[in-house]
Order: structure tokens, then sequence, then C-alpha cells
């Protein structure tokens, strides 16, 4: 039997999310995630060939670093992601952490997850996924707005996540609502994007298939 595809899963995550929050709220989820396809990715978004920006970052303990110091000369796979409150984040992590970072161990590259929360929100990513590999913070989303990637919930989404229970700006770092598009890049050990891919659309994410094509497509680069 295959394995399920990001897709999938997300498509079965849905089916009972739609049902628990009713017609009403499904439909303001589903206005954004539509209005969001329109506007399409930003123009100024880093793309293939560029060079990989640098900033600092936090640790689930706290700790600076900087995204060059991470990459330590590695191929690097990086993924932006909402947070640990994003349900469609946590499937695409914990599908990476199974089926993505084994592959990536095998070619000698590493996988590095990175949120706009706090770094206790960075805890419970890796606490709730087991995940194995780094996750970092960036606080005030300045490595994502470096990227070109940075986005935020529509007023009718806040107001819906609201009436859910919670506030994205509770989760982040800077007490904002501003998130990353889920975005995979492919660095190579240079420091230069050898693959990039924005999802505006929060509901799709990268297969894990396509990034390991990109890591092979690096050859001994």
């Amino acid at each position: 039997m295959s394995t399920p595809s990001i897709a999938q899963r997300v498509d079965d995550f849905n089916a009972g999310f739609e049902a628990q929050i009713g017609d009403r709220l499904a439909t303001v989820f589903s206005d954004e995630q539509s209005e969001l396809r329109a506007a399409g990715v930003p123009a100024g978004a880093r793309g293939a060939d560029d060079t990989a920006p640098d900033a600092d970052l936090l640790t689930a303990a706290g700790e600076t670093v900087t995204f060059s110091s991470v990459r330590e000369g590695s191929v690097t796979v990086v993924v932006f992601y909402r947070g640990a409150w994003c349900p469609y984040c946590n499937i695409t992590l914990r599908t990476y952490q199974l089926e993505l970072l084994p592959a990536l161990e095998e070619r000698g590259a590493q996988l590095v997850a990175i949120s706009p929360q706090t770094p206790d929100g960075t805890a419970q990513s890796q606490t709730n996924g087991a995940l194995g590999f780094t996750v970092l913070s960036d606080p005030g989303n300045v490595l994502a707005d470096r990227f070109g990637i940075v986005t935020e919930p529509s007023a009718h989404a806040q107001e819906a996540h609201t009436e859910l229970g919670f506030a994205v700006s509770d989760s982040n770092a800077d007490a904002t609502a501003r998130v990353p598009f889920p975005s995979v890049y492919v660095i190579d050990r240079a420091g230069r994007i050898r693959f990039a891919d924005v999802h505006v659309d929060y509901t799709t994410r990268t297969e894990v298939a396509a990034i390991v094509r990109a890591v092979d497509g690096l050859g001994n680069d």
C-alpha cells in the first residue's frame, strides 16, 4: 500500500475539520484561500539562483543563532511554516519527519524548519511532531521578510480564529498576526537557492518527492 501524500492527508483532515467548524466558518477560510491564490506569489520572493539572506534566529531554548551558521556549508532544506497552531503545518512537519528526513540524511543534507512563533511554540512543534530535525524561531519574521514571503491572515480569518478560541498573534514572538507563506527552499553549500516552492494557499504544501528530486539535482555541488 502506497504512503498517502501530504495533499491526501490534508483532504482527510479537511473533511473532518469542515464538519466540525460548520459551513459559515469553512466558507470564511475557503474565501481567504481563494483570495491568496488570486494574489499569487509576491513579486519580491526569493527564487532559484538568488543568494539566501541571513538573520538572527532563536532556538527552542532561546539561544540566538544566525541562519548562515545553522547552514554551516551544508546542503539545507529550509521549511517556513506558520506555527504549531496550524494543523496543515503539523501534518507537513510530521510527514517530513517520517519520510523526508531519512532521505536527506542518506544524502548528507539537513532539514531546518522556521516559524515566527516564540521559542516555547518552537518547542511545542518539536514535541508534538516528535521532530528530530532543527526547528527555529524567526521573531518578527525578519528572515522570512528577507525571503519576501510574509503575509497575514485576512481580517475575517482572524475573526474566525478568535471564534475558534485562539489568535495567531498570541503565538508569534512579536505579537502580530504576520506569518510566512508555507515555503520550501533548497540551499546549496555556497548559500545559493537552487529550489524554491512558495505556497500562497496554506492548505497546500511541497511534497516529499519534489524536495528529494531537487536535492538529487544538485549532484556534487
